[in-house]
């Protein structure tokens, strides 16, 4: 490895091992794929150049709440009630969703507001 090669890598390894990149990426990735943070660190150096590096994190961050509405969706199985079964609505589950993904944003536990999902989907399904 050349001198400009482990400049750049020293360069990646920095915004990797940053606090925000650490604790909101490298760790949580690491975890969920069942390698060390080191392995993490290793294939996003391969995956991504300086500039895909210092742009990502920005990016991660506007896709958390997405992501935390799939999962969400999938927790309280919208899916069936809502896709498949057609039994609570579009824009019911929407509503319910957005608003713990909010809760979840600002420091919620997302259990307590998984349960608190569970109640409002269940308060719907008993209205007649």
């Amino acid at each position: 490895m050349d001198e400009d090669e482990k400049l750049l890598e020293k360069m990646k390894l920095r915004i990797l091992r940053s606090f925000k990149w650490k604790d909101d990426v490298v760790n949580p990735l690491s975890d969920e794929l069942g390698i060390s943070n080191e392995e993490m660190e290793k294939i996003l150096m391969n995956h991504l150049d300086m500039s895909s590096l210092e742009a990502l994190h920005p990016t991660f961050e506007s896709a958390r709440p997405k992501c935390i509405a799939e999962r969400l969706q999938a927790d309280l199985r919208l899916c069936w009630l809502c896709d498949v079964m057609e039994i609570v609505s579009i824009e019911e589950s929407n509503r319910i969703k957005m608003i713990l993904v909010k809760e979840i944003m600002n420091g919620k536990n997302y259990d307590e507001a998984l349960n608190d999902g569970k109640k409002q989907v269940l308060d719907l399904l008993l209205i007649e």
